[in-house]
C-alpha cells in the first residue's frame, strides 16, 4: 500500500469533494476547494522562507482556518507541525520553541506581548503574525495573498513513518516533553474514529475545544476532514454560544470534557435550544459523572467516552452509548486498531479485575519524545508496548476501568487508594462541580487523603456531607480526613486537573 502522509489530503478532497464545506468559521464557509487553495498559498509561503523537510513549524494561536493551513501546509513540504499551547507562559513557550528546533513562529497579533518576553534565544526565530501585519512586516493574510496555489511546491512524498509533529506533553511534573507524531499516528487514530465514532461525510462537527490539544486534533478535526464532512469552529468555548451554534448549524457532532458538558447543561439556554441534531457525543479527560449523565439522556442523548494521551495520537479506547449504563465507570474496549493490555509489576500479564499498569499499542502509538532517547527507551517495555503510568484493570469481557496514575496513588497504612475512585463518587454530590483527591503527609499513616473541590454557587461542601455521602459506599481509609473549597482547580490545556499544584499548595503536613 502506497502511505500518503497529511500533505495530500487537502488536494485529494479539492478532487473529490471541491464544493463541500470543509469549515465555518466566524459566520464564513470555506470549501474543500478554497482550504485547499490556502494551504497551497501558505506552503509557498513557507518554502519561500526556507522551510524544507523535517524542520519544525510552530503555531501559536486559538482555533481559526489559519491553524489547520499551516497543519496541513507544513505536511505538504515534509516539515513538522509544533501547535504551541496558548495558555503558556512566555519561559514555557521559548521551551517548545527551542526544543522542537523551530524555524519560523506563526502566532495570532493577540499574543504579541506575551512573545515580547521571550528569552533571547527564542525571540530570535522568525516570527510571522496570522493577520495583516504592517508595511514592515507583513502578516500572514497579506503574504499568502500574494501568492497563487500554483506557486506552492509539489507535496513531498512522505510516508507513515515521518513525524507530522510534534505535540508537547501538559508537563504536570518538570518540563513538557515533545510526543512525535507521525504522518500513520495522525491517520490512524483518525480512522479509529471514523470506524468507532461513525464519522460520515455528512457529518457537521462542533469544534469548541482548543486544536493544540491532540485530542481536539487527532480525534476532532482530521477525522472529519479526511471524511469530507464540515468542522464548525469556535475560538474558545463559551456555553451560550455553543449552543447556538449547535441549534443554527444542525450539529451532529461535540466532543469535550465533563466540565464543558455540565457548563451546557446548566445553562439557561439549555431547555431552550433545539439539540434533535445532535447524534454523537464523546468526551474524555475523565469519567462523566452521573448527574450530566442524566441531565443529557433527558434529552434523548448518550455519550461516547474514552481514554488515550498525547503518546496515542491520543485515543486508545472507546466506550459506546449503549455500554455507558452497563460498564458506568470503564472507558471501554480498545480502538479498531489499537491494542491494550494491564501487566503486574513484574511484567506478566494482570488477571481480569487486578490493577496493573495499562499498556498500549497499535499504528497511533507514537514514534518517541523528540530529542529525548532516555525518556523514549523508558517509556516502552521490552517487546514495544507503550507504558501509560496509569493504573487500571480490564473485567471478564476486555473493558477498561482506569484507577489512577502511578503518581497519584496514595499509600495510607500500607492500603493503596486510588483517587480516581473516591472522586467519581464525590462527583455525584449536587454541590461538586469539580473535585480532586490528593494524598497529605501524616505522621500516623503515612498519608491520607483529601479532597479539594469546587461547588455550585449557593451551596456548601463541608467534611460532615462527605463522609455521609461515602460511608458504606468505600472502605473507611479511603474517605477524605479534609475537605478543601476552592474557587477554581488549575486545569491542563485538556481540562485534566493539575494534581501537582494541589499537592504543592495543600499536602502539608497535619
Amino acid at each position: 500500500m502506497h502511505e500518503h502522509g497529511l500533505g495530500t489530503w487537502m488536494n485529494q478532497r479539492r478532487r473529490k469533494s471541491p464544493d463541500k464545506p470543509a469549515l465555518i468559521f466566524d459566520g464564513e464557509v470555506t470549501t474543500y476547494r478554497s482550504l485547499a487553495d490556502d494551504v497551497d498559498r501558505v506552503a509557498a509561503l513557507l518554502a519561500r522562507r526556507g522551510v524544507a523537510r523535517g524542520q519544525s513549524v510552530a503555531y501559536l494561536g486559538e482555533n481559526s482556518p489559519r491553524f489547520l493551513q499551516v497543519l496541513f501546509a507544513a505536511a505538504q513540504l515534509g516539515a513538522v507541525f509544533v501547535p504551541v499551547n496558548t495558555r503558556l507562559a512566555p519561559p514555557e513557550i521559548a521551551h517548545v520553541l527551542v526544543d522542537s528546533g523551530a524555524v519560523v513562529l506563526i502566532h495570532d497579533p493577540e499574543f504579541e506581548e506575551r512573545l515580547d518576553g521571550l528569552d533571547a534565544v527564542a525571540a530570535g526565530i522568525p516570527r510571522i503574525s496570522t493577520g495583516e501585519g504592517s508595511a514592515d512586516a507583513p502578516g500572514l493574510s497579506a503574504l499568502a495573498r500574494e501568492l497563487s496555489p500554483a506557486d506552492a511546491p509539489a507535496p513531498v512524498d512522505t510516508v507513515f513513518a515521518d513525524p507530522a509533529a510534534i505535540i508537547y506533553t501538559s508537563g504536570t511534573t518538570g518540563r513538557a516533553k515533545g510526543a512525535v507524531l507521525t504522518h500513520g499516528n495522525l491517520t490512524w487514530v483518525a480512522l479509529n474514529c471514523i470506524v468507532d465514532y461513525d464519522v460520515v461525510s455528512t457529518d457537521i462537527a462542533l469544534m469548541i475545544s482548543p486544536l493544540f490539544h491532540v485530542a481536539s486534533l487527532g480525534m476532532g478535526a482530521l477525522p472529519v476532514l479526511l471524511k469530507g464532512a464540515t468542522l464548525v469552529l469556535e475560538k474558545g468555548f463559551e456555553a451560550s454560544a455553543a449552543l447556538a451554534q449547535i441549534q443554527r448549524h444542525r450539529v451532529t457532532m461535540l466532543s469535550g470534557v465533563p466540565t464543558t458538558y455540565q457548563l451546557l447543561a446548566d445553562h439557561p439556554d439549555w431547555a431552550l435550544t433545539d439539540l434533535s441534531s445532535l447524534r454523537r457525543l464523546t468526551c474524555g479527560g475523565s469519567a462523566v459523572p452521573t448527574r450530566i449523565l442524566d441531565a443529557f439522556e433527558l434529552r434523548g442523548l448518550s455519550f461516547t467516552q474514552g481514554y488515550g494521551m498525547t503518546e496515542t495520537s491520543p485515543g486508545a479506547t472507546s466506550l459506546a452509548p449503549d455500554a455507558t449504563r452497563r460498564k458506568q465507570g470503564s472507558v471501554g474496549l480498545p480502538h479498531f486498531f489499537t491494542d491494550v493490555r494491564v501487566s503486574r509489576e513484574d511484567g506478566g500479564p494482570a488477571a481480569p479485575g487486578e490493577i496493573g499498569e495499562i499498556e498500549i499499542a497499535g499504528p497511533n502509538v507514537f514514534a518517541g519524545y523528540h530529542d529525548n532517547p532516555q525518556a523514549t527507551t523508558a517509556a516502552f517495555t521490552s517487546d514495544g508496548w507503550f507504558r501509560s503510568g496509569d493504573l487500571g484493570y480490564l473485567d471478564d469481557e476486555g473493558f477498561l476501568f482506569i484507577a489512577d496514575r502511578l503518581k497519584d496513588m496514595i499509600i495510607s497504612g500500607g492500603e493503596n487508594i486510588y483517587p480516581a475512585e473516591v472522586e467519581n463518587l464525590l462527583s455525584d454530590i449536587s454541590a461538586v462541580t469539580g473535585v480532586a483527591v490528593i494524598g497529605r503527609p501524616d505522621e500516623r499513616w503515612g498519608e491520607v487523603p483529601v479532597a479539594v473541590a469546587t461547588v455550585a454557587a449557593g451551596t456548601e461542601l463541608d467534611l460532615t456531607r462527605v463522609r455521609a455521602h461515602l460511608d458504606g459506599r468505600i472502605a473507611r481509609y479511603k474517605i477524605p480526613k479534609d475537605v478543601i473549597v476552592v474557587d477554581e482547580l488549575p486545569r491542563t490545556a485538556s481540562g485534566k486537573i493539575r494534581k501537582a499544584d494541589l499537592r504543592a499548595r495543600f499536602a502539608r503536613v497535619s
